[in-house]
Formats: structure tokens, sequence, C-alpha cells
């Protein structure tokens, strides 16, 4: 993956896939945008670079250590969502890692990406193929659920598959708390935790949280040199479609062309969007992140994720706090 991420050449058989096989997959990364306008050819290769940084057997081995594999393999259900490339992968190599079987339900904006890099798994461990499935009518015959969506699909979870073990999630985004000390690289690292993805991530920085003081217009000088993002067609529709919002409603914005800034204590801002809300002191800072705890999913500052690294979780980094691997080995006994 990380050879692939990179965009380096192929060398050699070294790296696990003949050269033929290499490029079809390379070339499967090239077409991505056209399936999906969002995949661009960075964003991919972004994710592959992040989770295959993470897929070392020192790493997985230190990982793995404190969870049992399964005595009784279940069949698992994982729905994906398709808000990034590759947002479902962690769930499938969970259900895997943990014995089970993966009963995969694709998103229809990211339906390519990881059968491809199934088959390239299945050339290492050939037991896996029995253990892999991709369905794209109902699932069949399944003993838990791990569910991905929005507010909305989790009603729909609840409905279909509530009376199995599941975990199901929904809408969450993430934070930045800044103390007014950092540094112009820290800010720029902000950036990308804001702009990665086009800020379609729910480990995207969608609010800030600013000391009373700050000047705003220290972000704006970080972000500079990332407007290159108001090239992207899909991502200025919704840039200009919030820009006409909010003149028409005579609402105060901050505008440099490619985001707006608009004070809000709303932790979800829109895309091409950022709130930001100043704080007096520490209490209030607190009463905030507890208020709104089971909507954050990450929150960036010096004092928690670095800045800049908000779109490159650990494989012990679970998605809304919940352990995956230990909510599989439950469903085993």
């Amino acid at each position: 993956m990380v050879s692939l991420g990179e965009n380096k050449e192929w060398v050699d058989y070294s790296i696990g896939l003949t050269e033929e096989e290499y490029n079809s997959i390379n070339e499967l990364i090239l077409r991505q945008q056209y399936f999906n306008g969002w995949f661009t050819t960075d964003n991919v290769r972004q994710a592959l670079s992040a989770l295959g940084s993470q897929l070392n057997e020192e790493q997985l081995e230190e990982w793995l250590k404190i969870y049992s594999y399964a005595t009784k393999p279940k069949r698992v259900g994982v729905i994906m969502a398709g808000n990034i490339p590759l947002v479902g992968f962690h769930d499938f190599i969970c259900v895997l890692l943990s014995g089970n079987s993966a009963v995969c339900k694709l998103s229809s904006n990211d339906k390519t990406l990881l059968p491809a890099f199934s088959k390239c798994l299945v050339q290492f461990v050939p037991d896996l193929e029995k253990r892999i499935e991709f369905s794209e009518a109902k699932m069949g015959q399944i003993d838990a659920v791990i569910a991905t969506g929005n507010d909305n699909s989790t009603r729909y979870f609840e409905q279909y598959f509530g009376r199995y073990p599941h975990v199901f999630r929904s809408n969450r985004t993430s934070l930045a708390v800044l103390t007014g000390e950092e540094t112009p690289e820290e800010l720029v690292n902000l950036g990308k935790d804001i702009f990665a993805y086009f800020g379609l991530g729910c480990r995207n920085v969608s609010h800030v949280l600013i000391p009373t003081g700050f000047d705003v217009n220290r972000l704006f000088e970080a972000f500079y040199t990332l407007g290159d993002i108001i090239n992207h067609h899909k991502y200025a529709n919704n840039y200009d479609y919030n820009r006409a919002i909010m003149m028409m409603n005579l609402q105060n914005v901050l505008d440099n062309n490619f985001v707006l800034l608009r004070e809000s204590k709303d932790l979800f801002s829109p895309l091409a969007m950022l709130h930001y809300q100043y704080y007096a002191n520490q209490s209030e800072l607190e009463n905030y992140l507890v208020e709104n705890k089971d909507k954050i999913q990450a929150i960036v500052g010096r004092d928690f994720i670095p800045f800049g690294e908000a779109q490159c979780p650990k494989l012990s980094d679970f998605a809304d706090g919940v352990d995956t691997m230990e909510f599989l080995s439950r469903i085993n006994y």
C-alpha cells in the first residue's frame, strides 16, 4: 500500500505483486476519480499511505497481543461508508484479524478499491478467500453487524439489524483546540486536518476553538498555500453555494476565496466552511468538549492529536471510541 500511496515504480517481486498486478492496481487508482469525483488520485494515494504505514508486522503484533482469536468464528456484516477512500478498511481488517468472516456491503461511492486489495491479500493468505465476501444485494446469513453511516442511516440500521450484536456509527466530526501560541507551521498543518479529502471525513476538523483575542487572520495566512483546493469543481460548487446562502441571509463570514470562516457554536460546518468559536478560559473550553463528546471523533491540538495527523489514525484509534476488536472478541463466546 505504501508503494502505491507514494506512487513508486514497481521494482521487483519483493513487494508481493507481479509488475502486471501492481500496474493494474495503479491504473485502478487513477480511474477512481471517474467513479467518484471526490476520489482524486492524490486523495486515494493519501489514504493508501496512511493505511500502509500501519500495516507492518511489528505494529500489528503490538496491537493484536491483547485480543483473543475467534474460537467460534462468526459471519460479520460490515456496512461501509464511502465518504473517503477505503474508509471501511479498518473494520474489514479487524474482522479478518479476529478470525471471523467479513461479509461486506460496499458504498456505491467506493466499490472497487477494497475488492482489488482483497485479491492481493488472498495471494498472501489463500485461506482468507473463504472468509471474504462482497455483497451487492442482501448479505444473507450473518451473526453480527458493524455499520457506518449518517444519523438517518442509523435508524435504518436499528430497524433491520438491531437484533444482532452490533456496532452502529452515525454522524461525527472533529475539532481543533488552539492556545494562541501555535507556530505558523502548526497552523499550516491544521489546514491539512481541515482540507484533506476536501473535508469529507469524520476526522476532518470542522470547528476550531480559539482563545479570546486570537487573530483569525493567522488562520487565513496559514491556509493560503492550500488554496488550490478551489480548483476542484465539486468543492468549488459547495463553496459558491454556501457563500451565496451567507450573503442572502446577511450573515457575517470571513472569506478568502476558497473557504468561509464563520463564528458559530455549531460543531458541524458545511463543506467549504469552517466554524470557529472563542473561549475565555479553560473551564469554558472543557465544558464545550464535554457537552459535545458524543459528536466528536477526534481533537487536534498541542495537548491532543498533533496538528497535521488527524487523518493518520493508529490501528488502536477506533472510530467513535468503540473498540471493534473487543466487540468481535465478545461475540465469539
